[in-house]
């Protein structure tokens, strides 16, 4: 099976959403979160629960757990290679549906141009 491309999210202004969140986490979550990330470019599309999960509109998490908090990265797929990262939160009893329709926007806006909302490393 091919691996999944993962993408990242660039806002208009080229800031990256998922780096800016990712940044401030400690060090233990990053790892994890980093290694959900690679079961997702491993994976695409298979990847279930408990390390992934179908919210609505098109829109995935990732589910990362550590010491009780219980962080989420949403992201979409483009195409059958591609798995977009939209950003990262910490999630309380459920995603916000805020949230969810803040990755839905993301989605419409990369499929418009997805050159221009893919994130490159500096």
């Amino acid at each position: 099976m091919p691996k999944t491309r993962v993408v990242l999210y660039r806002e208009e202004d080229g800031s990256c959403p998922f780096v800016e969140w990712f940044n401030d986490l400690p060090s233990k979550t990053q790892d994890k979160c980093y290694l959900r990330l690679e079961r997702l470019r491993e994976m695409g599309h298979e990847l279930r629960r408990p390390e992934a999960d179908f919210l609505r509109d098109g829109i995935y998490e990732l589910r990362v757990s550590l010491r009780g908090v219980n962080h989420r990265i949403l992201y979409f797929f483009h195409g059958a290679v591609a798995a977009v990262v939209s950003h990262g939160l910490v999630k309380e009893r459920a995603v916000a549906p805020k949230e969810i329709d803040r990755a839905v926007e993301r989605k419409k806006q990369f499929e418009a141009n997805p050159p221009r909302h893919s994130y490159e490393e500096a």
